[in-house]
């Protein structure tokens, strides 16, 4: 005899575990840990005992779960036992994967598909005992009303279940199979004549062609059709031999056995025991890559100072129901100079960095002043507090601005600042591209506005970058094959039932940003989230030239944000994001402190410049392109900006001497003087308002030109002229008449009109939503498997009979349970208790007493694992081991 037909009589004389909760208890600590490890959803709360470990395992919310995480492989072994006889021996699995024909692919797979699936508890028993857990047998097996996702239907037994003897006994004739005395053998009969190849083909060579068309069309999904009350006769040769069985009135389908023998013994058209290869697509110098994905890093750290900038006397108003309209998001693409989608990606992602918020609301979130930051015992709040306040109060329009922490960003280095932006973006589940798709209730998705979360987004994004880390560098991935590498590892993503059927060829993927998903497609989210993925890297400078840099390779290190950051707490404070910025910082150029005045009155900054002198130049010049160096224009109306926010004309020579490599240009001299001649010329001031100028010349030339009417002047005094206008529409309508009027104030003094920056209260980034609990680390799966052994020892353990209590707590006179844990506490002995808590719980206990006093008992609790104290009073009754229990640990 082989040793391999020993080992297989060896397996078949040994029935394995009776079931699932005793083939975990047969685990050791390591497996054990891997299977929470694996599903940690098990962990919440943590099992009292393996019973409820192995139950828990089994519930239908679990093993979706699990289902979810399983690649395309593990997933098609599990709907393989799903069709395969309950239990099923592993030859019989490896023929349903392999076919007939053998696959040596699928053969060397298997072994650690089915350790993998094991090791998940979603199958347990021997070799020549394999079972599915049944909720996923339920999940995965064909029913009446739709097949297996594998596209086999129920078997013949299943079929024939409500079938009259007489028409069983009819088929089997027809078929050409003797008659039998009973339903139960006749049914065995026709499985046994569908199970065999040989006799399955010599049935069918006298079929009618248009017959086998109807199987062909069947045996790879669905298996079921519709029949009418007199089918044509193709239809009645099947019906007749049972090659098609009637299901509801009207259905028929093909029977699993038969299906099978048609397809070679195959339950899947297409096995895919290998993860697909992620092709390259182009190969570039990573000294190319990193260059490149700097400047995009940098790119997008302009994109994000302009926009905050463009918002930081106030941005647009908040829709009723959360969100920017239309019309605003249109306006920050057109300041931003990209399309609207990219505009929503960079708005979304200074939201989850915590840059942006809304003014308002603050009073809703925080219902009691004592929990606010910013109020103290006495009920003080700041002037943002009480403006959003009163702007509820009066209906006023909340508006999105920058936060407090906006301002600690800016001051950090630029590295500094990308790693914060992408601590915000990796671990983030909002989806931009979504905005202006449709939700489930078929309303528009808004950017900052609610339903915008995915769960699955941080995964996708993580997955496609690590990925890309696996290629070597300067590799660029082929979109098209990591897409279908991230199907083969998440094929499942819903609990409906899924066809077998071949995919069209994919000839490559063209990422689009934005566009919307169905809210209940979820293959075509994954999709989406894939290509978004690759677009926002890019975007970002994560990657360049579509292969990731050396800094995005960091990006994927173990260490992210520290627990409990919130506001005011920099994301970048993290080990990862300095280790992030380190690379990225000799990639950036070093802000400059100068640019080059030409002729034309333009300024071109050939770099990125130091903050002092881009807040001084943008506010004494407009911009006017962007991109490697960003050029300046200067204009009366600049000019005059720079005099309003309080700069004289010297000041304004310095500065421009100071910050040029070249000579001031003889006309920006000139525009300048000119400006600050006419500056202040004119005073304004609020009677409702006024004009006074000493130049009466200039003050009758105002009321004679027709523009001014609407303004309703009249002369008070030679150099006085009054205004029915309120001084800010005075000034604007002077200056759209060629003048260049200056605010004044009550005592006469010349008003400066600086930009004032608008704040919200403190705000927290909004929190990713999770896709299922997070995974554990060590230390809690240690404690959890420490708690499910000890509960099961407990629960285990033999003991004495004694009277119970409904429920099966056992029942005691207060005398005798006083008396049994004195007596265990001074032998050291383990004793049963029945506990009711506060709350009215009852549970029972193996409890090592270690002394009683004060109508208490403190002890070594088996269950929980702890020392703990109970309440006698609280102690139903108590019950003697009849033997130590085997391993129990000795009181302590």
């Amino acid at each position: 005899m082989s040793a391999e037909q020993q080992h297989r009589d060896g397996q078949a004389a040994d029935p394995g575990p009776r079931s699932l909760a005793q083939a975990l208890r047969e685990r050791d600590d390591a497996s054990l840990g891997a299977l929470l490890r694996s599903r940690p959803d098990l962990l919440h709360p943590v099992p009292t005992d393996v019973t409820q470990l192995a139950t828990r395992a089994g519930t239908r919310a679990s093993v979706l779960r699990a289902l979810e995480h399983l690649d395309r492989f593990a997933l098609q072994a599990a709907e393989a036992l799903a069709v395969a006889p309950d239990p099923a021996s592993y030859q019989e699995l490896l023929d349903l994967l392999a076919g007939d024909d053998g696959d040596e692919e699928v053969a060397g797979a298997l072994p650690a598909t089915v350790a993998l699936l094991r090791e998940r508890a979603l199958v347990w028993g021997g070799e020549d005992r394999l079972r599915l857990v049944r909720t996923a047998r339920e999940l995965l097996a064909p029913s009446a009303s739709h097949s297996s996702p594998t596209g086999l239907g129920p078997s013949v037994a299943e079929a024939t279940s409500g079938m009259s003897p007489g028409r069983i006994q009819a088929i089997l004739t027809a078929a050409g199979l003797p008659h039998t005395h009973d339903t139960v053998s006749a049914v065995a009969a026709l499985s046994g004549l569908f199970a065999d190849r040989e006799r399955v083909a010599e049935l069918l060579e006298g079929a009618p062609e248009a017959s086998r068309e109807v199987l062909t069309r069947l045996v790879w999904g669905p298996p079921y059709g519709q029949v009418t009350a007199e089918p044509a006769a193709h239809l009645r040769w099947l019906l007749d031999r049972g090659l098609l069985l009637p299901t509801t009135p009207g259905t028929v389908v093909l029977p699993r056995e038969a299906a099978l023998s048609l397809r070679g013994g195959r339950a899947h058209r297409v096995p895919e025991p290998t993860r697909p290869r992620v092709a390259v697509a182009a190969e570039r110098k990573p000294q190319v890559v990193d260059a490149a994905a700097g400047g995009q890093a940098l790119a997008a750290l302009d994109t994000v100072e302009e926009l905050l900038r463009s918002w930081d006397e106030g941005g647009p108003a908040v829709l009723r129901a959360g969100g920017l309209s239309i019309r605003d998001l249109k306006r920050t693409a057109t300041v931003l100079e990209v399309p609207e989608p990219v505009a929503a990606f960079w708005v979304e992602l200074a939201y989850a960095a915590g840059l942006i918020a809304s003014d308002g609301g603050y009073v809703e979130e925080h219902h009691d002043r004592h929990d606010r930051p910013d109020a103290d015992a006495e009920g003080y709040e700041d002037e943002e507090t009480r403006d959003a306040r009163t702007r509820r109060r009066s209906g006023e329009a909340e508006h999105y601005a920058p936060t407090p922490e906006y301002d600690a960003w800016r001051d950090l280095p630029p590295a500094e600042r990308w790693a914060w932006l992408l601590e915000a973006w990796l671990p983030g589940t909002r989806a931009p591209g979504l905005i202006g798709g449709r939700d489930g209730r078929d309303r528009t998705l808004s950017a900052l506005g609610p339903g915008l979360d995915r769960s699955p987004a941080p995964e996708v994004r993580r997955r496609v970058l690590e990925l890309m880390a696996g290629l070597e560098p300067g590799q660029a991935p082929d979109p098209a094959t990591l897409l279908e590498r991230l199907r083969w590892e998440r094929p499942l993503r819903s609990a409906g039932p899924r066809r077998e059927q071949p995919e069209p060829p994919r000839t490559g993927v063209r990422p689009a940003y934005g566009g919307g998903v169905a809210a209940n497609d979820p293959e075509a989210l994954r999709t989406k989230l894939t290509e978004w993925a690759l677009l926002e890297a890019e975007m970002l400078g994560v990657t360049g030239r579509g292969a990731l840099a050396t800094h995005g390779r960091a990006l994927l290190g173990a260490e992210g944000r520290s627990e409990g950051a919130g506001a005011g707490t920099a994301p970048a404070g993290s080990a990862r994001a300095a280790v992030v910025a380190a690379l990225l910082a000799p990639l950036l150029p070093e802000p400059l402190d100068h640019v080059l005045l030409q002729a034309d009155l333009t300024a071109v900054a050939p770099g990125p410049l130091v903050r002092p002198l881009a807040e001084a130049l943008g506010v004494l010049a407009d911009v006017e392109s962007k991109g490697g160096a960003t050029v300046y224009r200067f204009t009366p109306g600049s000019v005059r900006r720079a005099l309003d926010a309080g700069r004289s004309a010297t000041e304004l020579h310095a500065f421009l001497d100071r910050h040029s490599r070249t000579p001031v240009p003889q006309p920006l001299t000139y525009l300048i003087d000119d400006v600050a001649r006419r500056h202040g010329l004119l005073r304004v001031g609020a009677a409702s308002s006024y004009v006074r100028c000493d130049d009466e010349s200039v003050l009758d030339e105002i009321l004679a030109d027709r523009r001014a009417t609407a303004l309703r002047l009249r002369r008070l005094a030679p150099t006085v002229v009054a205004a029915q206008a309120d001084p800010r529409t005075l000034i604007e309508g002077l200056r759209a008449m060629g003048f260049a009027p200056a605010a004044e104030s009550a005592e006469g003094d010349v008003m400066i009109a600086r930009p004032h920056a608008h704040r919200t209260p403190p705000r927290t980034p909004p929190a990713p939503v999770p896709d299922g609990p997070p995974a554990p680390d060590a230390t809690l799966l240690t404690a959890a498997v420490r708690a499910v052994r000890a509960g099961d020892r407990a629960a285990t353990a033999p003991r004495k009979e004694t009277p119970q209590a409904p429920g099966g707590l056992p029942r005691t006179s207060p005398a005798d349970t006083l008396a049994t844990v004195q007596a265990a506490a001074m032998t050291g002995e383990s004793v049963w208790i029945g506990h009711v808590n506060a709350e009215g719980a009852a549970s029972q206990r193996l409890l090592a007493p270690l002394r009683v006093e004060g109508g208490y008992v403190t002890g070594y609790d088996h269950t929980a694992d702890e020392v703990r104290t109970y309440a006698l009073h609280r102690i139903t009754g108590v019950a003697e081991l009849a033997d130590e229990p085997d391993g129990a640990e000795p009181a302590r």
